[in-house]
C-alpha cells in the first residue's frame, strides 16, 4: 500500500539522517522543530530551499548539515557564503537536490517542495530505494501510478505526511485495501465554508489567504479556500492506498480534530484524532513505526465539547468534482489538473483572474486536453507543461473578473 512501509526498521542507536526538501516552507520548518525535539532519533543530513537563502543559512547554522541547496540561481548568486557554516557545502539547482535525495548518508527524505516541482527529488529518492516522507501531494497527483510503481520496484517506502493521509495510514495498520469499504477525508471547509457562489465572486486575495485553522503557504491556503486541496488529496489517496475513486469520500469538519475515517467492510469505522498540528504526522513519518513523545500539541479532553460534520457544497466549490474525476480516469488527468490549478492560483494571486475563475479555468483545461490513459513519465510532464500554457491562454482571453 505504501511501498515497503511495514518493513521499515525501528530507530536504533544512531539517529535517522534526514534530508528536508523544501526546508524553508511551513512543512519544512515544522519538520525542523520535530528534529530538534528528537536529537537522539533524528539528525539533518541536508536541506534544500528555493530562494530564501537567509533562512536556509539560519537553519544550516542550527543543524550543521553536510549539504544545502538553493534551486533558484539568482538566490544562489546573492547568497552570502560567510553566513553558512564551514562544514556545509552550498550547491545550486535541481540536479543538486536529486543528488542530495539519493545520497548514501541519507536515510529518510522529507519531500515538502510545493507543487509539481517536487516530483524530481522524490523520484530520485525512490530510485535510490530511500524512505520518502511525502508532504508533496502533487507528486502523486501528477504521476501516482508511476511513482508507486517505482517504489515497489526499488523496494522504497512512501510514508504520508499530509494529516489526512497519515490518519488513514495509521488506521490501516495491519489491514489491506481489500479490507476497506471507504476512506473519508476530512476538510476544514476553509475560510468560505457556508458561502454561496454569488458570495465568492468578489473574494479578494487577502480574504482567500485567511485560513481559520492551518497556517500554510499562499498556494496551499488558496487551494484550501477553493477546496482544490481536497480534490488533490482524493487523487493522492487513490494511488497511495490503492483504492478506486468510488471508495473515497470527503466530509467537512471545521474543528480539524478528526483527520480522516476508514470504514471497513464489516461496518467498523476507525478515525485518528489530534489537534491541527502538522508536527504530529511529520514525526510519525520520520520515526515510524515508533511512537515517542514529541513537540506536537496534545488533545485537551477537558476543553473538547463537540465535533461537527457536514457535506461539502460541491455546487459552490466545483474544484472538488475535478479531483474525483481525475482519480477515476487516471492517465493524464491528474497532471493536467495539477498544472492548471498551479497556474490558475498564481494568476489569482497576481490578481489576473477572480477566485471562482480558478475552478472554471481548470474545468476548461481538463475538457480541452488530449487525454492519454497510459502515459509515460515524459508524457505526464508534457501534459503538465501544456496545462500551464493553456491557463495562460485562457487568462488572456477571459474577461477580467479579479478584484483589487
Amino acid at each position: 500500500m505504501t511501498g515497503q512501509a511495514d518493513q521499515l526498521a525501528p530507530v536504533g542507536r544512531n539517529p535517522r539522517r534526514v534530508a528536508v526538501l523544501g526546508s524553508t516552507g511551513s512543512v519544512g520548518t515544522s519538520t525542523l522543530d520535530v528534529v530538534a525535539a528528537l536529537p537522539e532519533r533524528l539528525a539533518i543530513a541536508g536541506l534544500s530551499a528555493h530562494s530564501k537563502w537567509e533562512l536556509l543559512a539560519e537553519q544550516c547554522r542550527r543543524f550543521r548539515p553536510r549539504v544545502a541547496v538553493l534551486t533558484d540561481a539568482e538566490a544562489f548568486q546573492r547568497a552570502d557564503r560567510s553566513v553558512f557554516p564551514r562544514e556545509t557545502e552550498l550547491l545550486c539547482g535541481d540536479d543538486a537536490v536529486c543528488a542530495l535525495a539519493s545520497a548514501p548518508d541519507v536515510d529518510v527524505v522529507l519531500a515538502a517542495v510545493v507543487g509539481a516541482a517536487g516530483l524530481a527529488g522524490t523520484w530520485a529518492a525512490l530510485e535510490a530505494g530511500k524512505t520518502v516522507a511525502l508532504a508533496n501531494k502533487e507528486t502523486l497527483v501528477v504521476g501516482g501510478q508511476q511513482v508507486m510503481g517505482l517504489a515497489a520496484r526499488r523496494g522504497a517506502t512512501v510514508l504520508p505526511v499530509d494529516s489526512e493521509h497519515s490518519a488513514i495510514f495509521q488506521a490501516l495498520t495491519g489491514y489491506t485495501a481489500n479490507d476497506v469499504a471507504k476512506v473519508v477525508l476530512t476538510a476544514s471547509g476553509g475560510p468560505f465554508r457556508g458561502r454561496t457562489a454569488a458570495d465568492l465572486e468578489s473574494v479578494s486575495v487577502e480574504q482567500a489567504l485567511c485560513h481559520p485553522t492551518w497556517k500554510m503557504g499562499p498556494k496551499i491556503t488558496v487551494d484550501s479556500a477553493t477546496m482544490m486541496n481536497k480534490a488533490l488529496e482524493v487523487i493522492e489517496a487513490r494511488w497511495l492506498f490503492g483504492l478506486d475513486a468510488g471508495r473515497i469520500d470527503v466530509i467537512v469538519h471545521p474543528e480539524s480534530i478528526v483527520h480522516s475515517f476508514v470504514e471497513f467492510v464489516d461496518g467498523s469505522v476507525l478515525a485518528q484524532l489530534s489537534p491541527p498540528d502538522m508536527r504530529l504526522p511529520i514525526q510519525f513519518a520520520l520515526t515510524h513505526p515508533a511512537r515517542v513523545p514529541g513537540p506536537a500539541r496534545k488533545l485537551d479532553w477537558k476543553t473538547l465539547t463537540g465535533l461537527t460534520f457536514c457535506q461539502p457544497d460541491r455546487a459552490t466549490f466545483r474544484g472538488l468534482d475535478l479531483g474525483f474525476e481525475a482519480a477515476a480516469r487516471g492517465g493524464t488527468c491528474g497532471a493536467v489538473l495539477n498544472g492548471a490549478n498551479e497556474a490558475a492560483v498564481a494568476a489569482f494571486l497576481a490578481r489576473e483572474i477572480g477566485f471562482l475563475d480558478i475552478a472554471r479555468c481548470c474545468r476548461a483545461v481538463i475538457d480541452a486536453h488530449d487525454y492519454d490513459p497510459a502515459p509515460p513519465l515524459a508524457g505526464l510532464l508534457a501534459a503538465d507543461r501544456w496545462a500551464r500554457q493553456e491557463v495562460a491562454r485562457w487568462t488572456r482571453t477571459r474577461p477580467r473578473t479579479a478584484r483589487p
